[in-house]
């Protein structure tokens, strides 16, 4: 139902559009000024009322994910067993999905952490880009909380939305400026899930 009302508002969209531009036209040839030129800007001007974000909002998410999105191991779950001999067969993964919540930067961010066992968590940040683009930068982290050691860090970008306002627009308004993930983003999100759960049950392998 959602979609027909946004499909039906671009139609009405384009309709005045397309009657805006035909007044500059006739506007210009009245008054003896150049149609072409007045046809033209008038369509542009239509097209920046609505779309102007479009082509910032993909550059500035394809620079933020060349220059910081990405998946790191640092330390392998069984690599810390091996450095913590005893440790890991007193771990017992938390039930019921145990988590705090924080937010900050006047609600332009945000932090979840998940309490997996004693020793990890599971550590999602996600913060608005500053700015008028509808940009969030995503960053998740399985931390040792006892060492304060990262062992895997995962970042991501997408685009189309705000951590603050998730309903509003642009929201699903501008769907033509969703993008959920830079290119491998979502294959690097499900690595560090498949780490996260091995340090939540790595004092349950093997029993």
């Amino acid at each position: 139902m959602f979609g027909l009302v946004v499909f039906g508002a671009i139609g009405l969209y384009f309709l005045i559009s397309v009657g805006v531009v035909k007044w500059a036209i006739r506007y210009a040839r009245d008054n003896g000024k150049s149609a072409k030129r007045w046809g033209w800007g008038a369509a542009l001007g239509m097209y920046l009322l609505v779309f102007w974000d479009w082509i910032p909002t993909v550059a500035t998410h394809q620079y933020y994910c060349a220059t910081e999105a990405g998946f790191w191991v640092y330390k392998t779950p069984e690599q810390w067993k091996a450095e913590n001999p005893g440790v890991a067969e007193t771990l017992v993964a938390n039930k019921g999905a145990p988590f705090s919540y924080e937010a900050f930067d006047n609600r332009h961010g945000k932090k979840d952490t998940y309490f997996l066992n004693d020793r990890f968590n599971w550590v999602v940040i996600q913060q608005d880009i500053p700015g008028l683009l509808p940009i969030i930068r995503t960053e998740q982290q399985v931390v040792d909380v006892k060492k304060n050691e990262v062992l895997a860090r995962y970042v991501d970008f997408g685009t189309g939305n705000s951590v603050k306002n998730t309903v509003g627009p642009p929201g699903p308004l501008k769907f033509w400026l969703h993008n959920g993930h830079c290119v491998g983003g979502e294959k690097n999100g499900g690595r560090l899930s498949t780490l996260m759960e091995s340090a939540a049950y790595l004092g349950e392998k093997g029993k």
